[in-house]
């Protein structure tokens, strides 16, 4: 089962597809994660968004930004994985698109994440480093991760 990512500024995306990934948006990040917070930030409109669809459903889901709107650096966000997919390992596939994404619209391989805590394995297995102390964004542990492809890409040579 392939997903099909479409990628689309937020004047491309139909009223139904703007749905569907604010739906999927709320139930993780409200309603699974018990939090309270305003994910509607009036920062959507800026952002690239790339949904992943499996069977036509919006099955994983994240938003782009450009440098200088939330870091210095280009930016991923809202990464989230419907919860009746998250055995598929859709996340990897997410995080390879957006990453490819940020490179192709923004000309950019520096990135820098807000990332959940927890999370912070499977961002490293893309390639993102910590850079803060543990920080509460929302009431949920977060830190600061960056990425510089280009960086990356030199360690690797390095190492053989």
């Amino acid at each position: 089962m392939q997903t099909e990512f479409k990628i689309k500024r937020f004047n491309e995306l139909s009223t139904s597809e703007l749905y569907s990934l604010l739906q999927l948006r709320s139930e993780v990040f409200v309603v699974e994660q018990n939090c309270v917070y305003q994910d509607v930030d009036g920062k959507d409109d800026k952002a690239i968004h790339v949904l992943g669809y499996l069977d036509n459903e919006l099955a994983s889901y994240s938003r782009l930004f450009d440098k200088g709107i939330y870091f210095e650096e280009a930016s991923i966000g809202r990464v989230v994985v419907s919860p009746k997919h998250r055995d598929k390992k859709l996340g990897h596939d997410l995080m390879k698109v957006s990453i490819a994404t940020v490179k192709e619209h923004f000309n950019e391989t520096k990135i820098t994440i807000s990332a959940q805590e927890y999370l912070k394995k499977f961002y490293e297995s893309h390639g993102f480093t910590k850079t803060s102390e543990m920080y509460l964004e929302d009431d949920i542990p977060h830190i600061q991760m960056k990425r510089n492809y280009i960086l990356d890409n030199i360690s690797i040579i390095q190492q053989r």
